[in-house]
């Protein structure tokens, strides 16, 4: 990757990471104002590089940031996307499926497997649902507890 073009995505993550917008018209002005005339192909294929997800929010739709598979810490943290995608929680046994918005379910998961939790053990997402296999039923209860604080809803 180019300097120029990480130093554009770095852009593009820092823009969507502080406000919300709501089209890749409204980024691509945005990036405008701070110096970089990209075409809307180089967006497209800069959003599906970091996988920015576009996805329903009490105010309109916005743009968030999944895991864009560096690890130059771009990605974003469990605790900066669950709140804007939670929807609910419910478990049994050693399971766990956490629903979202629509389109929320992958950076979700992807943030939840980079944190390594030994409590566990592997997820699986859909659109807007994540099966998580804890290690135990105490594991995902500290899970369910976790989740439910970062997500800001009581348990």
């Amino acid at each position: 990757m180019t300097v120029s073009k990480r130093e554009r995505q770095h852009a593009i993550l820092e823009l969507i990471g502080t406000r919300e917008i709501a089209s890749q018209e409204e980024l691509r002005q945005l990036l405008l104002k701070k110096g970089w005339d990209v075409t809307q192909s180089t967006l497209s294929r800069d959003l599906r590089d970091l996988r920015v997800a576009r996805v329903p929010s009490p105010q309109g739709t916005r743009y968030v940031a999944g895991d864009s598979g560096a690890d130059d810490g771009s990605r974003a943290p469990l605790a900066g996307i669950l709140p804007q995608l939670f929807l609910s929680l419910d478990g049994v046994g050693p399971m766990l499926v956490l629903k979202t918005v629509i389109g929320g379910a992958q950076p979700v998961a992807s943030a939840l497997d980079r944190e390594a939790s030994s409590d566990i053990l592997g997820t699986i997402a859909g659109d807007d649902t994540i099966l998580m296999i804890c290690r135990s039923e105490q594991a995902r209860e500290r899970v369910a507890r976790r989740l439910s604080t970062l997500a800001k809803r009581p348990r």
